[in-house]
């Protein structure tokens, strides 16, 4: 099944939202309710405006995957639920590594199946932070794509 990746307009950050929201609530279990609801407003109204977005959409034009990107960095990649093992997430990151330079990703560390999927994808870790971005207590692994010339 070939996805067509798409660009993301400004009128459909909510429908954005609501993947992250139902993506996390699938992989975060580590994540605390009130963790949710504190990066949810963040993630509408700040961190989508902050990177270059693009999507995959299923037969009825609904967003079922999404991924963020900012200086070579992979900011976010979240997947629907009920759309997960369809390659979606590999055909976001093989197109963020080849047309949008993507280098590096940051990924929990306590969720140990993105960690496995971009371990798989070719990406090492090469460093990790005991707090993530918005100072609460979960480490952050720093991961880089092997064989990139910098």
């Amino acid at each position: 099944m070939e996805e067509k990746i798409d660009i993301i307009n400004k009128t459909e950050y909510q429908e954005v939202v609501d993947v992250w929201e139902s993506s996390v609530r699938a992989t975060h279990h580590f994540l605390k309710e009130e963790d949710i609801e504190y990066f949810k407003p963040l993630i509408l109204n700040t961190y989508l405006d902050a990177v270059e977005l693009r999507c995959i959409r299923n037969k009825e034009g609904k967003i079922i995957g999404f991924l963020g990107v900012a200086e070579q960095n992979l900011e976010m990649l979240f997947i629907d639920p009920k759309y997960r093992g369809k390659k979606i997430g590999k055909t976001l990151l093989n197109y963020s590594i080849n047309k949008l330079n993507v280098t590096k990703v940051d990924v929990n560390e306590q969720n140990e199946q993105a960690v496995g999927f971009y371990k798989h994808c070719g990406f090492e870790i090469i460093n990790r932070s005991e707090l993530d971005s918005s100072g609460k207590p979960y480490p952050i692994l720093h991961m880089e794509l092997k064989n990139t010339a910098n």
